[in-house]
């Protein structure tokens, strides 16, 4: 029997919920980046002092979330708690050990009650920078693809490491910026911790231990007994992407056994030799939340969340990549994930899963010299449709399973050289069916600058359109245009000269049910605002 009492207990979820989300918010407001502060491309979660995540920010992705979690446990064992002090902070990037790529960085910030640490605060947020080539699928090992951060101390009894700023500092394009964003990280474990402190002297809390027990401990029950009431048995599903070079399947099996599910992923195409390969880290994170959104969706998130769950990949496979393997662009194939277990899980659930949809969010990165010959480099993320559900039409121009959102044309216009000509939804990209996918969304753009740039493209489903279930149609295929020319390869960089007008059209997502079932009225509303074309 829990020693909690139920209202106790929810004053005290409440108030860690209210924690993080000031962590999170002080760290959005004072981030330099338009990436971090108004796409919210970033994690931000609090951990028991054995590094269990209890609580998450409402912000976030799954693969920062989820992924943050797993790292936590490696953080430990290179600075275990006798290792550490009041005033310490520690960062990494490494994408085996954390969110998968070099430019999603992690700091964490231990949290001192008198001597004795009690709970840590970590936060991974996109940097804007970090060396080596610009964010794309170009490199062909990881070492090309900037500067690798092991697990280290920045911050050592609240003194800065000197030595490893300077290294940071002089391997990255936008140095100011750069370490603007990770005093935004320290800054928002800074709050979260005084405000954890308030907290547990409040309730008369020594520890975080037994309040963290008692989360995990019921997310893990819910989620064991979602997973106890499925039908038991075997189900798989094959998603394939457009890849670099050539195609690339995702193979998943999940099986069904008493509280646990069991998710294989072999079959998968091996490891390719551009940078969208994916570490097994990521590969767990998008798994357990694509799991999870199914099976148990109402519960928190936390390390219970994981524990029903045995996922697998083959080593050397394009899920489970050794290093120096490249991974850069691991997010085209990661954001696959949940769609690839949605097909498998949705044949117990039919009424429980979408569609595929666009999956991946779009990255488009630019970087030369402006106007007045400074340096720059920006990035923006884009979303193209959702897939539609059981009973309701899929979302336009939204991220999922990703959850970064749009920036507004006036902060990309303001912020950095790009001008902004086009953005509306694409008329009639949704797949049709019952319920009719999401619709893509067309950007157009030119930078402004006097000599040639750099422009990485990073999305998918340019080859292969995200398919419809249960006799839904296709959503339509994403395009990459160059001066009204389509690239050999999308997802190559491209030099381009200046004024050159690049049109992104992202794709729809697919059409969930028959289209002959859908609502008459329905299907005059869709022609009337130009959704779709009567045949």
């Amino acid at each position: 029997m829990s020693d909690w009492d139920p209202v106790t207990l929810e004053i005290c979820w409440n108030r860690l919920i209210g924690v993080v989300n000031e962590q999170a918010a002080a760290l959005q407001r004072t981030s330099f980046t338009s990436i971090v502060r108004e796409a919210g491309d970033l994690s931000a979660g609090v951990f028991d002092a054995r590094g269990l995540m209890v609580a998450q920010a409402v912000t976030g992705t799954p693969g920062h979330i989820n992924s943050m979690a797993l790292a936590l446990k490696h953080v430990l064992a290179a600075y275990p708690l006798e290792r550490l002090a009041p005033g310490d902070v520690l960062i990494t990037n490494d994408p085996w050990k954390t969110s998968g790529h070099l430019n999603d960085v992690t700091i964490v910030s231990p949290i001192f009650r008198d001597d004795r640490c009690v709970a840590f605060f970590a936060s991974t947020c996109h940097t804007a920078d970090i060396g080596g080539h610009v964010l794309s699928a170009e490199a062909r090992e990881v070492y090309e693809e900037g500067l690798q951060i092991p697990i280290l101390k920045l911050y050592e009894g609240g003194r800065p490491n000197d030595t490893l700023v300077s290294m940071i500092r002089e391997n990255v394009r936008l140095p100011d910026m750069v370490m603007g964003d990770f005093h935004a990280q320290i800054a928002g474990g800074a709050v979260g911790g005084e405000r954890l402190l308030e907290f547990m002297r409040e309730f008369g809390l020594d520890r975080l231990e037994p309040l963290a027990d008692e989360i995990i401990g019921r997310t893990e029950r819910a989620m064991r007994e979602a997973i106890r009431a499925l039908r038991p048995g075997a189900y798989e599903y094959a998603i394939t992407s457009d890849g670099f070079e050539e195609p690339i399947t995702i193979r998943v099996r999940c099986e069904v056994r008493g509280d646990e599910i069991s998710i294989d992923y072999a079959g998968s195409s091996p490891a390719s030799r551009r940078g969208v390969n994916v570490v097994m880290n990521y590969t767990e994170a998008y798994t357990t939340y694509g799991v999870k959104v199914i099976v148990s969706p109402e519960v928190p998130n936390n390390d219970g969340a994981f524990r029903p769950l045995r996922i697998s990949a083959p080593a050397g496979s394009i899920l489970n990549v050794a290093r120096p393997a490249p991974v850069a662009a691991r997010h085209v194939i990661g954001h696959f994930l949940p769609h690839a277990v949605a097909g498998a899980l949705g044949q117990a659930l039919p009424e429980r899963v979408m569609a595929e949809g666009s999956a991946n969010i779009w990255g488009v990165q630019v970087a030369g010299k402006d106007l007045e010959d400074r340096p720059f480099t920006y990035i923006f993320f884009s979303s193209g449709g959702t897939g539609a559900r059981a009973g309701k039409d899929g979302l336009s121009a939204t991220a999922f399973p990703s959850g970064v959102l749009g920036t507004p044309v006036e902060v990309i216009e303001n912020v950095s050289p790009l001008l902004i000509e086009r953005k509306a939804l694409r008329d009639g990209s949704g797949g049709r069916g019952k319920h009719r996918g999401g619709l893509g969304q067309t950007i157009a753009f030119r930078v402004r600058t006097r000599e040639p740039y750099v422009c990485s493209v990073l999305g998918d489903r340019t080859r292969h359109a995200a398919a419809g279930f249960r006799g839904g149609e296709p959503g339509a295929r994403g395009e990459v245009l160059v001066n009204g020319l389509a690239p050999s390869n999308p997802k190559a960089e491209q030099l381009l000269a200046p004024g050159a007008l690049v049109e992104v059209r992202l794709p729809g997502g697919g059409g969930y049910g028959r289209a002959a079932e859908r609502d008459p009225g329905l299907v005059e509303r869709d022609v009337r605002e130009g959704y779709v074309t009567l045949d």
